[in-house]
């Protein structure tokens, strides 16, 4: 109950953090998209958009080090967590060297040929890579940081830096409307001198607060852990790798075949993904360290319980705010945008359904990962995501239209999660029947019937903010309703009562 509660307050915290930056982000793309032009927007998204995918990157392998630094408080081993912590920077300094070489090498192919990018906006385009490799450095080195405050649960940390990095960005949306330089360019400078600051300040909290973050290689440095460590990491960064590529390849063949439009249109719909899956993101920020403390402690019952709950909390949470948006995308996007850029109601539309998917199965990953068996899965991850970048590239050559890239992505997202499920049962013991009946199944129905009562007000409204309060209010009473009776099970709604209770209490 414990280990519940410390889930459910650090969850109240990054909730709170959530409920600040949300719409401090969306106001702040608003301001950035008027400013830079539509044209500007997709450039920055198709050249500087890699230091969000390199984000991507740096989460995966804060996650790998997390796993060892979890495991390891799990057991209660202090001097090992210097082990682990020592060992994580000399590794994340070699991927450092290793990611500068392959994004200066990657710059020479880009710039010559590969992206559709206007003759006058090349110069331009190439500073801003130079932007993005120097903030992608800063990052990796500072993985280690992400891992230990990850580690420890300091959720407190985690919010307020996010608070700080909601502010200065809305801060750069404002400046860049004013300013009379070349607005992509400082646009470019400022997003990676915040990135340096935000890591500096994690980076001098954790030598301050925790234990563990003392570098001193002659003294903490273990060969066996580094073995182990970069064994984990390096088939955890070839899984996470090749999901990056095949994000950032997807970006750069939209931009070849389509333009920048497209991709202006694409990043929106990233955009309004990633608010959507904050609160998904939030509870699993904070569920992750119990699933993976819960195998180093040697408790694979309490693993798998918070592993099933996980992936249906992570696929519910994320339906209830993203089925209205499904049924009300183009009011939403034009009340948000004003002028909304071609394609980019189909792309949002397909990318709530892609990140559904995947939400089904999000936690397994993690499981797979506490217990440490990840070399066949990412394997076999890495060789159907690189198939589905060149089934895309095959499709666009072929003259089909851009609405092939999303829906290519659902259907091998399907392909993975089925995987997954199957790896899960393999490595963690998860039933397949027990994972059907209390994740998939549930979640499936509760999904259909708040969609479809959703749906209602469409047959007997025109569209208004009025219908969208409608729709709002009926998918998410249904959606609540249907979750409570349904998708829970005894156990899991006994611990709901009792957190109400104690919340109650607290307020009281």
């Amino acid at each position: 109950m414990q280990s519940v509660n410390r889930v459910a307050v650090n969850t109240g915290i990054l909730y709170i953090r959530m409920a600040i930056t949300v719409f401090i982000s969306l106001y702040a793309t608003r301001l950035i998209l008027a400013g830079l032009g539509v044209a500007d927007f997709g450039l920055f998204n198709v050249v500087g958009g890699a230091i969000a995918m390199l984000g991507f990157l740096n989460g995966s392998m804060a996650s790998a080090s997390q796993r060892f630094m979890s495991f390891a408080q799990g057991a209660g081993d202090v001097h090992k967590l210097k082990n682990i912590f020592n060992v994580s920077m000399v590794l994340h300094l070699i991927i450092a060297c290793i990611v500068l070489l392959v994004l200066e090498g990657a710059g020479l192919i880009f710039f010559n040929g590969v992206l559709n990018i206007p003759a006058d906006r090349v110069t331009t385009a190439k500073i801003v890579y130079q932007f993005m490799i120097a903030s992608t450095l800063f990052t990796i080195i500072s993985v280690p940081y992400d891992a230990v405050i990850n580690a420890h649960e300091n959720m407190l940390l985690v919010a307020i830096v996010g608070i700080i990095d909601a502010v200065c960005k809305l801060s750069i949306a404002f400046y860049i409307v004013q300013t009379s330089w070349d607005k992509l360019v400082v646009y470019g400078l400022l997003m990676a001198l915040l990135s340096v600051f935000l890591l500096v300040i994690q980076r001098i909290y954790c030598h301050r607060k925790y234990i563990e973050c003392e570098i001193h290689l002659k003294r903490y440095f273990d060969k066996n852990i580094f073995k182990e460590m970069t064994n984990f990491a390096g088939w955890n960064l070839l899984g996470s790798a090749s999901s990056m590529i095949a994000g950032y390849g997807s970006g750069i063949l939209l931009n070849h075949f389509f333009g920048t439009i497209l991709n202006a249109a694409n990043a929106i719909a990233g955009q309004l993904n990633g608010q959507l899956l904050a609160l998904t993101n939030t509870m699993q920020k904070a569920l992750n360290p119990m699933i993976t403390k819960s195998e180093g402690g040697g408790n694979r019952d309490q693993m798998i319980k918070a592993t099933l709950s996980g992936s249906k909390l992570s696929f519910l949470i994320f339906a209830l705010f993203g089925i209205p948006f499904l049924i009300e995308t183009h009011f939403i996007l034009q009340f948000w945008l004003k002028n909304i850029p071609p394609w980019t109601v189909l792309f949002c539309q397909l990318g709530i359904v892609y990140t559904l998917i995947q939400q089904i199965t999000i936690t397994l990953g993690t499981a797979i990962a506490a217990v440490g068996s990840i070399k066949k899965i990412n394997i076999f991850n890495s060789i159907v995501i690189t198939v589905n970048l060149l089934v895309v590239f095959i499709v666009f050559k072929a003259g089909y239209n851009a609405s092939f890239l999303p829906i290519i992505s659902i259907l091998v997202t399907v392909v993975l999660d089925f995987m997954k499920i199957y790896y899960a049962k393999q490595y963690c013991g998860i039933n397949y029947a027990v994972f059907f009946n209390e994740v998939f199944i549930k979640v499936i129905v509760v999904f259909v019937v708040s969609f479809l009562i959703g749906m209602l007000p469409l047959f007997y409204m025109t569209p208004s903010f009025l219908r969208l309060v409608f729709v709002c209010l009926l998918s998410s009473l249904t959606f609540v309703i249907s979750t409570f009776l349904f998708a829970f099970n005894t156990s899991e709604k006994r611990i709901i009562n009792n957190l109400i209770k104690t919340i109650i209490s607290k307020i009281k």
